[in-house]
């Protein structure tokens, strides 16, 4: 079955070209020129990634991003902006976006962002070792469902992604270069800067103070790890 993938983008010479060069990559692709269409077709067809501009007429790519991370949790989000400030891209990590490309982007680079982050999205085959269990969290990799003290705990693609790795080495100091590499791919050209935020969301979701962390260590010098009794 082929991914389907929801682009949402004002101009409509680079929404054609964007999808002509998906379409080549084997995904289906759905269109909508502005962020309410947008919506609507996500909540419709429920699409695996939405690729998100930032500037759209009606409701932005941020407020889309902010209703679709609380309306269907677990679809991919990428970013698209033409800006180039870092506190926009990290304002669209904030709202929920698992990635970014900024414009000018290569369609290539594009795809391999999106295969990517599918990867993450994978169902496993549901046997009993897909289950991590590490109290007070346990994770269900089938259903893809994070769970503190038995109740659950709605995480991003790419949140589970880091958890899951935490928890299954924990006590391991992980660099911020090892965790673009085996979260968002090897030979990935964004900043380290999207591990720092991400690591800030996954604590503000599972800390019980997300000030004085106790499960996600930093390891100054060095980045993260989880923590081992």
């Amino acid at each position: 079955m082929q991914n389907r993938i929801l682009l949402v983008e004002d101009e409509e010479n680079i929404r054609k070209f964007t999808r002509i060069n998906l379409e080549r990559e084997g995904f289906e692709v759905l269109e909508a020129e502005t962020g309410e269409l947008g919506v609507e077709i996500a909540l419709r067809d429920h699409p695996d990634v939405a690729i998100l501009d930032i500037m759209l007429p009606g409701i932005d790519g941020y407020e889309v991003c902010s209703i679709l991370r609380e309306k269907v949790p677990e679809i991919g989000i990428i970013m698209l902006t033409a800006k180039t400030q870092e506190e926009d891209k990290i304002a669209g990590l904030e709202r929920g976006a698992d990635d970014y490309l900024s414009k000018p982007f290569n369609p290539r680079e594009l795809a391999l962002r999106i295969k990517s982050l599918i990867r993450r999205l994978d169902k496993d085959d549901g046997k009993d070792s897909n289950i991590i269990d590490n109290p007070p969290f346990k994770i269900d990799l089938y259903s893809r469902t994070f769970y503190k003290n038995g109740e659950e705990i709605v995480l991003t693609p790419t949140e589970l992604s880091m958890a899951s790795l935490f928890m299954k080495n924990p006590g391991k100091a992980f660099t911020r270069s090892e965790l673009l590499d085996l979260n968002w791919g090897e030979g990935y050209e964004g900043a380290d800067k999207i591990v720092d935020v991400n690591i800030r969301r996954l604590r503000a979701k599972i800390e019980d103070d997300p000030s004085k962390p106790k499960y996600i260590e930093t390891v100054w010098g060095t980045g993260y790890r989880w923590y081992k009794e």
